[in-house]
């Protein structure tokens, strides 16, 4: 049934309007699931996925717009919301269903919280979701939680943010919210000036991640740790992450430091 429902729906996504009663008949979690076999593909590298996951993710808010609140009464389902809401799903959307569920303890947290991020108010979703134990959370939940947790809690309690991206990669290994969490943790090592936890991120990103699409965003924040952490950085783990890449992206890290040294 699973493999029947992606089959579907990533016919709608390739065909438009040629299946539309296939993507009406399918529920929420059966989508969510869809779109993160895509972001997976997207992770190893499959860069002409991009354009099917803006589409997958118009379908997704569609489909949860026209949502009845029984429907959540599936947790399959209200799981997928919120996961769609960590993932950065739309503010209107989020706000359209989850005003009309009557949630408790950690769902109510977790809407709350998702509700505020896609709104922008990030001081209010860093307060509903800075004390979540992901670990503790059910599967589908804890890692892409852990990762917007992590992303919330950065600016002002770095320490606690590197403890959410562990925690995001521990329970999504080999997904796109493992290679986002390896990218910010360079970020939030190199904000803590720690040479040596902004190298390893990035060693263990070049030998897992170098073919995603947002890998540039990884070499940006190579680049500014190893400028920014210049005095205390090993320079054969640097050596180490530049033979990972191919020739031109090495190549190019190297120009783009040498240029801010210069």
């Amino acid at each position: 049934m699973r493999r029947l429902a992606r089959s579907l729906l990533l016919g709608v996504v390739l065909y438009g309007a040629a299946l539309p009663a296939a993507a009406d008949g399918l529920q929420p979690y059966q989508m969510i699931r869809s779109l993160q076999l895509l972001q997976d593909r997207i992770a190893d590298g499959d860069h002409a996925d991009l354009p099917m996951q803006t589409r997958l993710l118009a379908i997704i808010d569609r489909r949860l717009g026209r949502a009845a609140p029984e429907d959540f009464e599936d947790p399959r389902n209200l799981r997928a919301l919120l996961v769609y809401g960590a993932s950065g799903g739309n503010p209107a959307t989020l706000e359209k269903v989850i005003s009309n569920l009557d949630l408790e303890g950690l769902y109510a947290r977790l809407g709350k919280g998702v509700i505020h991020y896609a709104a922008g108010n990030l001081l209010e979703a860093n307060n509903a979701l800075k004390d979540l134990k992901p670990l503790d959370m059910d599967e589908v939940l804890g890692g892409p939680f852990a990762l917007l947790a992590g992303s919330l809690a950065a600016p002002e309690n770095p320490e606690r943010a590197l403890e959410f991206f562990d925690q995001a990669r521990l329970l999504s290994p080999g997904t796109l919210v493992e290679e986002a969490a390896l990218r910010r943790t360079i970020d939030v090592c190199t904000q803590l000036g720690d040479a040596h936890c902004a190298a390893r991120a990035a060693s263990h990103y070049v030998r897992r991640f170098l073919r995603s699409p947002y890998a540039s965003q990884f070499a940006e924040a190579f680049i500014a740790a190893v400028i920014a952490l210049r005095d205390t950085i090993d320079l054969d783990l640097v050596e180490e992450v530049a033979l990972a890449m191919n020739p031109e992206q090495a190549r190019t890290s190297y120009l783009r430091i040498a240029r801010a040294s210069a």
